[in-house]
Parts: structure tokens; C-alpha cells; sequence
């Protein structure tokens, strides 16, 4: 192979996860229209992008580094094969990325995966907003969050919302408002830096320890909403929810927002049960012991995952709850969190 004399690019970009996610079930295509509420947030998904020339005569390399999960191996760049991170393949896939470029890869996250965060959004999130800066950085973060649900649905065929692409891309705290499956508009929601930083300060992402999995629980939910007999009221009081919790943070009210957020958790339950599992309810249980004003179980629900807490205005009182969670389980831990005031964040370098 030719050696690479020329400079190389480096390619950076960060999108945040997002928790508190109140209207979530209502962003689907089943739903047909929906309102949901949720808070962009740091450990970020960040990705980097090492760019060469290919050298005259010779094929493109494209290399994956997933740090998370130990793996770095070449990809054949066409026909691409979802078969090691398909999220990932399906990504470059989707990208008419020049033949002239070769690259590799490197992906992480602090958060972990499948934790109900909306970790594989940012992922995507932040790996097609820098695959585009190989073609000029044009794409709104709109266009890159409907092109990051695009590969979900579309290359990989799965059931997904348009929130988690949403609020990854635009951050800060987010109210989506979807008119007609999948398309929606996004207001991020404007406060002072008081009630943002006491926002910042009362909400604790817990990790139950395991990793969410979409189960059949999921699919019954999904089979019964989809059915063109079935009662969709039951989405209702989830849309409120998110409303409540955006007229809340606007107004400070954090009692208001403690209670949308136990509002809508209680609506998941009402879509099927197990959507609330044992080990959040046993969070929830100690929550309500040590003050806590609201909780909310992250995304679909389920087992695994992890639940969004507001904790009241007494710092000693969170505290306690954070040093009592082992008690629960070893394995329930807090994931620091941060609110971000962006979403997608992308730029070039050289060296």
C-alpha cells in the first residue's frame, strides 16, 4: 500500500444523552402524534474521526474503534454488513461518504449502554454529525436527528421514537411536540440560571446495574397500541405529563414538575405493569423514605435501565438517598450527570 504523506484531519463531536423524559410511548408511529418533555444531559457520546486521503490506486480503509467494547477491526466499505455494531454500520452506510477518504473511528461513552438514557442516539447522533463534516458540515441537527432515526428504523428495522434523536441533537432541556409521525418541532425550553442550576443540583440519574432489553412486555404494549381496535386514550395522560413538566420548569415549580414526573411513571405502569419493574420500584420506595419529590422510570420501562429522581430542596437528604441505594442492590449506582446546555457539538482540526 502507498504510504499516506499527506496531513490528516481529526474530526470531533459530542451529542448528550437525555433523562426525565416525560411523554415518552407518545413519539412513535403508533401514536400518531405526541408531546414529550426531556432534559439533554453530560456523560456525552463522543466521537472522533481520524481522516487520510486514499492514496491513488488503493481501496478505502475504514476502521471502528468501539472503546466501550474493546473492539477495533475494518470495515469493507461496500456492500457494508450490519454484523459486529450494526448501529454503527448502518451509520457509515447511510453516509454518501467520498471514496477518496479513508478513516478510522473511535466511539465512547461514559454512559453505559442500554440504560435508558438514549445512549444509541447520541451515538448515532454524534457519529452521522461528524461523518457529514467529511462532506462539508451542511446538516442542520434537525436533519442529522431524523437522519439518526432513519437508520434505526429504516437500516435496522426497529421500533423507535423520534425523542432520543431529538434532544441529543438540540440539548438543553427540550419540548417536543410531533404533529404527525415523525415529524415534530422542538422548543427548548429558556430559564434562568437559578432554576437551572437548581434543576441541575435535584436531579440524580440512577443505573439499576443491568442493561435495559426490549422484551415481550415491549411488544404487547406496542401490539395492543398499534391494534386499529384498541383505546389509545391510555397515551393521554403521558402527553400531559410532558405538558405539566414543561409548564413547571418554566415557572420553577419544582413540587409541579416532582409530581408530572410521578405521573407519568404511573401512567407506564398503566400500559402494562411490568413497565415499572421490581428493582425501580424498590428506588422509587426509598426515594419517597428520604424526601424525594419525584421519579420517573427512563424511557420504555422495563427491566434494567434506570430512573430519573428529583430530590426536595435538603442536600443532606440526597445524600442520604445516594448512600442508601447499595442497601437496595450492589449493583444500583449513580450516574453523575450535567445539564447540557447544547446539543451536537462538532469541529475539525489538523495535524
Amino acid at each position: 500500500m502507498t504510504r499516506m504523506n499527506c496531513q490528516k484531519r481529526v474530526i470531533n463531536a459530542m451529542a448528550p444523552i437525555r433523562i426525565c423524559d416525560l411523554g415518552g410511548w407518545t413519539d412513535t408511529w403508533f401514536a400518531e402524534t405526541g408531546a414529550v418533555f426531556n432534559i439533554g444531559v453530560y456523560p456525552y457520546a463522543e466521537v472522533q474521526i481520524d481522516v487520510h486521503d486514499t492514496p491513488p490506486g488503493d481501496e478505502r480503509k475504514i476502521i471502528i474503534h468501539a472503546e466501550n467494547f474493546g473492539d477495533r477491526y475494518v470495515l469493507d466499505p461496500g456492500p457494508i454488513e450490519y454484523d459486529k455494531h450494526p448501529l454503527l454500520e448502518a451509520s457509515i452506510d447511510i453516509m454518501d461518504i467520498p471514496p477518496d477518504l479513508s478513516f478510522e473511528i473511535n466511539l465512547f461513552s461514559n454512559a453505559p449502554a442500554g440504560c435508558s438514557t438514549g445512549t444509541s442516539a447520541a451515538v448515532s447522533v454524534a457519529l452521522l454529525g461528524a461523518l457529514d463534516m467529511l462532506k462539508g458540515g451542511s446538516m442542520t441537527p434537525h436533519e442529522v436527528a431524523t437522519l439518526a432515526h432513519r437508520v434505526e428504523t429504516e437500516k435496522l428495522g426497529l421500533q423507535c421514537g423520534i425523542q432520543d434523536q431529538l434532544c441529543s441533537a438540540y440539548g438543553g432541556i427540550c419540548y417536543i411536540e410531533m404533529f404527525q409521525y415523525p415529524r415534530a418541532s422542538v422548543s427548548q425550553i429558556t430559564v434562568s440560571n437559578s432554576i437551572w442550576w437548581e434543576l441541575e443540583r435535584r436531579m440524580v440519574l440512577v443505573y439499576l446495574g443491568r442493561t435495559h432489553s426490549s422484551s415481550e412486555v415491549h411488544g404487547q404494549v406496542i401490539r395492543r397500541l398499534e391494534s386499529n381496535a384498541s383505546d389509545r386514550s391510555a397515551l393521554e395522560p403521558l402527553r400531559q405529563a410532558a405538558r405539566q413538566g414543561k409548564d413547571a420548569v418554566y415557572h420553577g415549580d419544582f413540587n409541579a414538575l416532582g409530581r408530572a414526573m410521578i405521573a407519568n411513571t404511573e401512567a407506564q405502569q398503566g400500559l402494562h405493569p411490568a413497565l415499572v419493574s421490581d428493582a425501580a420500584a424498590a428506588v422509587i420506595g426509598l426515594a419517597r423514605e428520604c424526601g424525594c419529590i419525584g421519579w420517573k422510570v427512563n424511557g420504555a420501562g422495563g427491566e434494567g435501565g434506570s430512573l430519573s429522581i428529583l430530590c426536595g430542596p435538603d442536600n443532606a437528604r440526597k445524600r442520604a438517598f445516594i448512600q442508601a441505594l447499595p442497601s437496595l442492590n450492589p449493583s444500583f449506582r449513580v450516574i453523575s450527570t450535567y445539564l447540557s446546555r447544547v446539543g451536537l457539538r462538532r469541529w475539525e482540526s489538523t495535524e
